[in-house]
């Protein structure tokens, strides 16, 4: 469940694991419509009567990426054939393609002519059913398409528009040196594409790989045209320059620290900006392997990711992109004025599991943190850009329906009425969403005061102070000086759920408390006894017993696997009480602990193995990324407050 390379450009989507192998495309929105559905498309090199797909053993593969860009600088070598291949790929940041540049590379010592093959397995919009594959002779390209979704696929060199030596379409073809060249098939089709190679003793030859993507023959015909006529290696340094001009809008100075963590935060930024589409869903993950273990995937915008995702970006210097992200969320409003579990990348309403019924009664079916934090994310938004204008646009259709939702949606004693939790396991009042919702209404007020909407802030701020005492009175286990999980209130019982979650990091984060209230203290410091991971790899779990993934039955030792999230939470705690660089030093640990434990690309998973250290669950996972630029943000911008000579300190 690996992503090791994205590729995109917020409409063209290109994931590759390990074997060099592109195992997901999504188009013409990022995170919906799989056209592979993860069946991968592999490469074969065929010599005389031998055929080795570069996925076998026997290929040794090394995958990076070029320095603060997506352009990849990997690689495949096979000692026994005396072969190496060597990729540089992307996708060009201003039209949806997709290309490899290749260099074959003969490391004997007499000519060879080699043939490399490209098989496709598309299962065009996530089915393959009335698929149609066909061979275009005037274009010299294979076209793979259904409905509203075409992508050509060809082979050139930069002297030579068509080098496409060998082709054929059907049902489970097979690379060799006398293809059918069957010309056209539909239904569930692949397809494969050849070039012969002769190669010099010790020499090297290099050529490219295309996919274009549009929606009728005549935008891919374009694009093709387009693409050929400037050629490979202008799309490449077209693209790099693309990359690291966006990279010019970082805001903290992340000079003064290790040249490591500053191109992880580069390498974040630039792997969050491929998962958001161009009509403003952030995808939690685009790892289509973990089907195989829910039957379903992470390709959704879930308002409390994007949330997070959008505030790490904005306080990087990224401000403009969070604001399709939020427009997105003002059209998928429910009437109620809150924001259901989970939206498709073209805002229709994602699957679920929340029932909308209770005791054979209705009950809404939310994480009421989703709806507070988008509001708590746009206040930062607001405070970053004095955007009033668009603040101004969505204050009436999405600002004050959800601030009047989140005043409404509370017991007497002011704590919210029970919702789903952040990890979408219970059903209760949970110190997290608690303190969303609190910062969710602090911040409604605050854009009230902006139009003098007096009403609507006396509603907004009612009992604040009397939510806080409920929430030291309920949630705060005063025997052993913690904040529990949850509470719920259950036919006039009143029902505890005394567990420690990592989540209750929202206490400071959200400005409820301040990190050095000694309650939020006590909390933080329990968190990281209990929740440590007691292995040589470390890291923080989610909760006790954390049964999602679960790799050990020894959960005193391991209580669950590390998260990456998680124990960047702890890190915020720390550098948000640091008063000294000292206090500093144990946060500046986990950041360097995430960059160790980051795939050799800079991916960042879910979470990774207690005793290897491996990824597990989706890769990348967006959220990872956002924390891991927000913890470093915070980190900078702490050792600014406490060194006013900044540029003289270099950390490592």
């Amino acid at each position: 469940m690996v992503r090791h390379i994205v590729l995109g450009n917020q409409k063209l989507l290109v994931n590759i694991d390990q074997w060099l192998q592109v195992r997901d495309i999504y188009f013409p929105h990022v995170g919906e419509y799989n056209h592979l559905l993860g069946h991968a498309h592999k490469i074969a090199v065929l010599e005389g009567n031998s055929v080795s797909w570069i996925n076998e053993e026997g290929w040794e593969r090394r995958l990076a990426y070029v320095d603060e860009t997506l352009v990849t600088n990997s690689s495949a070598h096979n000692l026994e054939k005396k072969l190496s291949l060597l990729f540089n790929e992307n996708v060009y940041c201003e039209d949806n393609i997709f290309f490899r540049k290749i260099r074959v590379k003969n490391n004997a010592g007499y000519k060879r002519t080699i043939r490399i093959c490209f098989h496709h397995d598309f299962h065009l919009y996530g089915d393959g059913i009335g698929d149609t594959a066909l061979y275009h002779p005037l274009h010299k390209a294979i076209i793979h398409y259904k409905r509203l979704v075409y992508f050509l696929i060809g082979l050139c060199t930069d002297d030579n528009p068509s080098i496409l030596s060998d082709y054929d379409i059907g049902e489970y073809v097979r690379p060799g040196w006398n293809l059918a060249k069957n010309p056209i098939a539909q239904g569930n089709v692949d397809s494969i594409i050849c070039i012969d190679l002769e190669i010099a003793a010790n020499g090297v030859e290099s050529f490219c790989y295309y996919l274009v993507a549009g929606e009728n023959f005549h935008e891919v015909y374009n694009l093709q045209d387009g693409f050929l006529k400037q050629g490979v290696d202008a799309h490449l340094a077209h693209t790099r320059m693309c990359q690291r001009g966006w990279l010019g809008n970082i805001k903290p100075d992340i000079s003064v620290l290790s040249a490591k963590l500053q191109e992880l935060y580069k390498r974040s930024l630039l792997i969050l900006k491929t998962q958001i589409d161009n009509d403003g869903a952030i995808i939690a993950a685009n790892d289509s392997d973990n089907m195989q273990f829910n039957k379903d995937t992470y390709s959704y915008m879930w308002p409390r990711d994007g949330a997070i995702v959008a505030i790490a970006l904005i306080k990087a210097g990224f401000s403009y992109m969070a604001k399709p992200f939020f427009e997105f969320c003002r059209d998928v409003l429910y009437k109620e004025g809150s924001l259901l579990h989970k939206y498709n990348p073209d805002k229709t309403l994602g699957s679920s599991w929340h029932p909308w019924v209770l005791r054979d009664e209705f009950s809404l079916p939310i994480q009421e943190d989703e709806t507070a934090l988008v509001l708590h994310a746009l206040w930062i938004y607001y405070q970053e850009t004095q955007d009033k204008e668009f603040i101004k646009q969505l204050y009436p259709t999405l600002i004050k329906p959800m601030g009047d939702f989140l005043a409404k949606y509370r017991y007497e004693n002011g704590l919210p009425k029970e919702s789903y939790d952040l990890w979408e396991e219970r059903r209760a009042i949970f110190t997290f969403t608690t303190s969303a919702v609190l910062a969710g209404l602090v911040a409604a007020e605050k854009f009230g005061n902006i139009f003098y909407d007096r009403g609507f802030c006396d509603k907004c701020m009612i009992g604040y102070e009397i939510i806080k005492e409920a929430m030291i009175e309920y949630l705060y286990n005063k025997e052993k000086g913690y904040f529990r999980r949850s509470v719920s209130f259950e036919k006039g019982e009143v029902v505890y759920d005394d567990a420690m979650d990592s989540s209750v990091y929202g206490l400071f984060e959200f400005g409820v408390f301040d990190a050095d209230d000694p309650k939020v203290v006590s909390t933080m410091q329990k968190m990281r006894e209990w929740l440590w991971v007691k292995t040589d790899v470390g890291g923080i779990a989610r909760y006790y017993n954390d049964y999602y993934h679960q790799k050990s039955e020894d959960i005193d030792t391991v209580p669950g696997n590390p998260w990456f999230v998680c124990t960047l939470w702890y890190a915020k705690w720390l550098i948000k009480r640091a008063k000294t660089e000292d206090e500093l030093k144990e946060a500046l640990d986990i950041l360097n602990w995430v960059a160790e434990h980051a795939l050799s690309t800079g991916v960042l998973a879910e979470q990774i193995h207690p005793y290897t250290g491996e990824p597990l669950s989706v890769s990348p996972l967006t959220w990872s990324h956002a924390e891991f630029v927000d913890t470093m943000t915070s980190y900078v911008e702490k050792l600014k407050d406490i060194f006013i000579e900044l540029p003289f300190y270099t950390i490592t």
